[in-house]
């Protein structure tokens, strides 16, 4: 069992973010509802999150899902 909070933590973390200034369209309580991120349905709500480096969106494969992201302004990462 996981919850968006947990897991967009440890992407902000990865990507050197602070999570303190994160803005996103989940509520409150879809940020900490518990779902089962392993494969089978997809459970997470959808969402668009805001960081100061990166923005985060839901990624989901064969029912797992994940936290991808991509730089928030242009740059030169590939």
């Amino acid at each position: 069992m996981a919850n968006w909070k947990e897991i967009l933590q440890e992407e902000f973390n990865v990507r050197g973010d602070d999570f303190t200034k994160m803005q996103t369209t989940l509520t409150d309580a879809e940020l900490i509802e518990e779902f089962n991120d392993g494969y089978g349905g997809s459970k997470g709500a959808y969402f668009t999150a805001w960081g100061e480096k990166f923005v985060y969106f839901p990624v989901v494969y064969d029912g797992a899902e994940w936290v991808g992201s991509a730089p928030r302004n242009p740059c030169a990462i590939k």
